[in-house]
């Protein structure tokens, strides 16, 4: 008998193991449009965070991609041209010193988003630290962790500010630092509320039985559950953090010249306010209210996403429990 021949289009017994290709081009396009399919459907699910979105990427292409087509001078006074109107050539006026109104907003845009976005994402990152080691830990560890942010909390915070501005020469990081310093306070009570909560669910129990440290514990179950609370607590931190930074620049605390905030542009528009140049103080204080809306619309709508996710997820202690038990064995990854 002649050996068995093998059937037409198999690849033999030695023929080493399947190679798959880089996806075709079809595929390629066909998740691509599954993702654009999934994005425009979580818009119209949640119409005010998708303009809220929208309204801060608009805000960031124009304060970041701004300066790159329009091209101003922020540095030298030009006093032949202080104090026009908006026309040809300025299409939103000029300051006191001649400057672009149109440019000094791009430049102060950035300053105030940069600051603002670094501030309260620190501050939510240190708060959320905070609280979940409060929260889980409990008794002792929760009370004097916690009388320390009631402490700090009875402090105003403009106070604290005025008096690090007043001690330390400012700059774009220490007003980061300080800003962060007296925000992180509202998200550690937050987050702690959380942690009280999860840390007596099913996985979470699980995983401590299993041998599973606090650390591990709080960054594997904890801070992951509670990231929808602090999601949306960080849209709010970095719309304070705008507000307050606008606030030192308004006393002259802020940014060190050659850079700028709207706070400071503000400031200066406020001493020729009597003289009819309305344009001066019109764009920085518009420009503030929209982030501030935009952000306030952002956080909104994840909160009503995630209000949303877990009403839908329902009573599946079981399965939950069993999975992240299961990945919380020592060794796991």
């Amino acid at each position: 008998m002649s050996q068995e021949q093998a059937a037409p289009g198999s690849r033999g017994r030695h023929a080493g193991p399947v190679t798959v290709g880089p996806p075709s081009m079809a595929a390629q396009r066909a998740a691509l449009a599954g993702r654009v399919r999934s994005l425009l459907a979580a818009c119209r699910a949640y119409p005010l965070a998708a303009a809220g979105a929208l309204i801060l990427i608009a805000i960031a292409a124009f304060c970041f991609g701004g300066p790159l087509v329009y091209h101003t001078d922020q540095v030298h006074v030009f006093l032949s041209q202080a104090n026009l109107s908006p026309r040809a050539g300025h299409p939103l006026g000029t300051d006191g010193d001649g400057s672009d109104e149109l440019g000094r907003l791009m430049v102060g845009g950035r300053v105030s988003l940069e600051v603002g976005a670094a501030a309260g994402v620190l501050a939510a990152v240190l708060g959320s630290m905070w609280g979940a080691v409060a929260g889980y830990f409990g008794g002792l560890v929760d009370a004097a962790m916690m009388r320390i942010v009631d402490a700090a909390i009875a402090i105003p915070a403009v106070v604290l500010l005025l008096l690090l501005i007043s001690i330390y020469r400012p700059s774009t990081a220490m007003l980061v630092l300080v800003i962060a310093g007296t925000s992180w306070l509202s998200t550690a009570r937050l987050v702690r509320a959380e942690a009280l909560t999860l840390r007596m669910r099913e996985y979470v129990q699980a995983s401590r039985v299993m041998g599973s440290g606090g650390l591990r514990v709080i960054l594997r179950h904890i801070a992951p559950n509670a990231m929808s609370t602090i999601a949306v607590n960080v849209t709010f931190q970095v719309g304070n953090a705008i507000l307050i930074l606008a606030t030192l620049g308004f006393l002259n605390l802020g940014v060190v010249f050659p850079s700028v905030d709207w706070g400071d542009m503000i400031s200066a528009a406020v001493q020729t306010i009597y003289d009819g140049y309305w344009w001066q103080i019109l764009c920085p204080g518009v420009a503030i209210v929209v982030v501030i809306v935009a952000l306030t619309m952002l956080g909104d709508g994840l909160r009503d996403a995630s209000s949303a996710e877990d009403a839908g997820n329902g009573p599946d202690a079981v399965a939950v429990s069993v999975a992240r038990a299961a990945q919380a064995l020592p060794g796991r990854r």
